[in-house]
């Protein structure tokens, strides 16, 4: 049997092999480690500031891309900063240095809809130096889940409302209550509605057979006939005033009517400046105060005279409303023609020949 001295330098020697196993096993877990970038490759740490976290947790990935290059190192809150209070610290692998600049965005991204969170670094638009050890990366804020349930939830309750409406509407169309639901549940709409279809069916045979004053429209040429020939003769009026025959494509054609209203107008010109001139009747009576007040004496003379006469006064109103004049003039005709008739009746009483011879 092996003495004592020799089970305890086996165990040794078995707990030192145990604790070489786990320090190769722990070696090659941080050498196959992405987000470190393991524990032989140099790193660089570079810091943002953001407004809220959003769960963001130490140890959290950092991406490029959607390459992890690093990890997220430390999260603080620095009160100095009222905006963007949360400061959160990132090693990043030095490998990736090349690829990245001091204006690359850093952004926090969810995995997934209730997934973890993480830093998402973009380099696709950075035009600036290269990114060194203890750079600010300057970030954009992207909205979180809550952000967008919050945002939504004036909208849900909006929806929430008028499902509550659409569901009262079923509610009173099932009950036979309003309108609709009278005519959804109304057994007599249903009859009217097939007894208006049939007439209308009705109405659609009679017109295609031509009967009644719409099938006639729709089914005889008469209609059809009489108003081509109403628009061959519209045709024909309008080739004979295109023409320039008739009365109308004289005043269509002809200059000679367009040379006599430019006439006319001239001339009418010519004699408004004459009136304007103060020339001729209508010129003085424009113009002229003395002229225009003679007239207008004159005719006030004549509507004084003409006043006078039907008021019966004068010679002029004696003849206008005096009957004696009438009565006399009458009686003198009527004794002028029982004259006349006297002496075609016996010519010799009134008329004597006496002849004398010297």
């Amino acid at each position: 049997m092996p003495n004592q001295h020799e089970v305890r330098w086996s165990q040794l020697k078995v707990g030192g092999l145990v604790i070489v196993a786990l320090a190769a096993l722990t070696a090659l877990i941080f050498l196959m480690s992405g987000s470190s970038g393991g524990i032989f490759n140099r790193r660089i740490l570079v810091h943002s500031f953001f407004q809220n976290a959003s769960g963001l947790k130490p140890g959290a990935p950092v991406n490029l891309q959607g390459v992890t290059i690093g990890s997220v190192k430390k999260i603080i809150i620095v009160p100095q900063r009222k905006l963007t209070p949360v400061e959160v610290i990132m090693s990043l692998g030095l490998n990736y240095q090349a690829a990245l600049r001091r204006d690359t965005m850093a952004s926090l991204e969810t995995a997934g809809v209730l997934g973890d969170t993480f830093v998402d670094l973009d380099s696709s638009h950075a035009t600036g130096p290269p990114l060194m050890n203890g750079d600010q990366l300057p970030t954009t804020e992207t909205p979180s889940l809550s952000d967008v349930i919050k945002s939504s939830q004036s909208t849900i309750q909006q929806v929430n409302v008028i499902l509550g409406k659409l569901n009262d509407m079923a509610d009173m169309l099932a009950t036979d209550k309003g309108t609709l639901g009278e005519l959804i549940n109304d057994p007599g709409l249903y009859k009217r509605a097939v007894g208006t279809l049939a007439q209308a069916q009705n109405l659609v045979t009679q017109v295609n057979q031509g009967k009644g004053t719409l099938g006639k429209l729709v089914m005889d040429d008469t209609l059809y006939n009489h108003l081509n020939d109403t628009v061959l003769r519209l045709q024909n009026i309008a080739d004979r005033i295109d023409a320039g025959k008739g009365t109308l494509g004289h005043l269509v054609k002809d200059d000679a009517l367009y040379n006599n209203v430019s006439q006319t107008a001239s001339k009418a010109n010519n004699l408004m400046s004459q009136i304007d001139a103060g020339k001729g009747t209508l010129g003085m009576l424009a113009k002229d105060e003395a002229f225009r007040n003679k007239v207008s004496l004159t005719v006030s003379d004549l509507h004084s005279i003409l006043q006078r006469a039907d008021a019966g006064q004068g010679t002029m109103g004696k003849l206008l409303h005096d009957p004696s004049l009438y009565n006399n003039s009458d009686q003198a005709v009527v004794e002028m023609r029982r004259l006349l008739q006297a002496i075609r009746a016996n010519p010799k009483k009134y008329f004597v020949i006496r002849l004398h011879i010297f």
